[in-house]
């Protein structure tokens, strides 16, 4: 198990839902982590409503603010969105 690895879980509960949102310590790599954990339950090359999102981000964590995980991911690329908010996707590589 990879040392990243053995952060995340101290992030996760049983069930693999993010339990807390991880501090600044460390120059945000842990909110990174726990960031790049929740972008993989987005399939690639489909799209989601903002809707479809939260209820997604809602399955995998528990502290019940998937406006600030879904913000933090846009910031970072990790999930792209219409200028209108009216959809979003997990971005290829290229994009």
């Amino acid at each position: 198990m990879t040392d990243d690895n053995a952060e995340l879980k101290n992030y996760l509960e049983r069930e693999n839902r993010l339990k807390e949102w991880p501090s600044k310590r460390n120059k945000g790599k842990f909110q990174q982590l726990v960031l790049e954990y929740m972008a993989s339950k987005f399939y690639q090359e489909v799209k989601y409503s903002e809707k479809e999102v939260n209820a997604l981000l809602n399955q995998y964590h528990t502290f019940n603010d998937p406006a600030l995980l879904r913000r933090e991911m846009v910031e970072r690329k990790l999930l792209a969105r219409m200028r209108d908010g009216s959809a979003y996707w997990r971005p290829t590589v290229s994009e």
